[in-house]
């Protein structure tokens, strides 16, 4: 890719490199920050391992969810979910399983950032199933 924003620019630099599963944890961040703009706990449902892992260093980006403040837990649960609570509201975040399997069918190496950034640029609707209200709340 020729340009970045520089919001992707960052998260390339702090991930490593612009994959499909980091862009849409950040995408989740970003969602669920507009919701809770003050107080943020996040559970990442993707596991350890990649490229699914990914999840999870998108939403530190964007959510301001941390290891070091320890308000963010990652779950082995294998799943491209994000779950999101400020103590009171919840949000549940799964990415729709056609962008999953696109995924998994189409990108590689060679072209993981353009996929990265034709995802990047889709609106919540096209990209997650998106739940919220006020549920039994996890933030400590």
């Amino acid at each position: 890719m020729n340009s970045l924003p520089d919001e992707m620019v960052a998260l390339k630099r702090f991930h490593g490199h612009l994959g499909p599963y980091a862009v849409l944890g950040y995408r989740m961040g970003i969602t669920a920050r507009r919701q809770f703009p003050e107080r943020i706990y996040s559970r990442v449902h993707s596991g350890t391992q990649r490229p699914l892992s990914c999840l999870a260093d998108g939403v530190q980006m964007s959510s301001c969810c941390t290891l070091g403040k320890n308000n963010i837990t990652v779950l082995e649960d294998g799943q491209a979910r994000a779950e999101f609570s400020d103590g009171k509201g919840h949000l549940d975040m799964i990415v729709l399983q056609d962008i999953i399997d696109d995924i998994g069918a189409r990108c590689d190496h060679h072209n993981e950032e353009e996929m990265a950034m034709g995802l990047y640029s889709q609106p919540d609707e096209r990209l997650f199933i998106i739940t919220s209200g006020r549920s039994a709340p996890f933030g400590r």
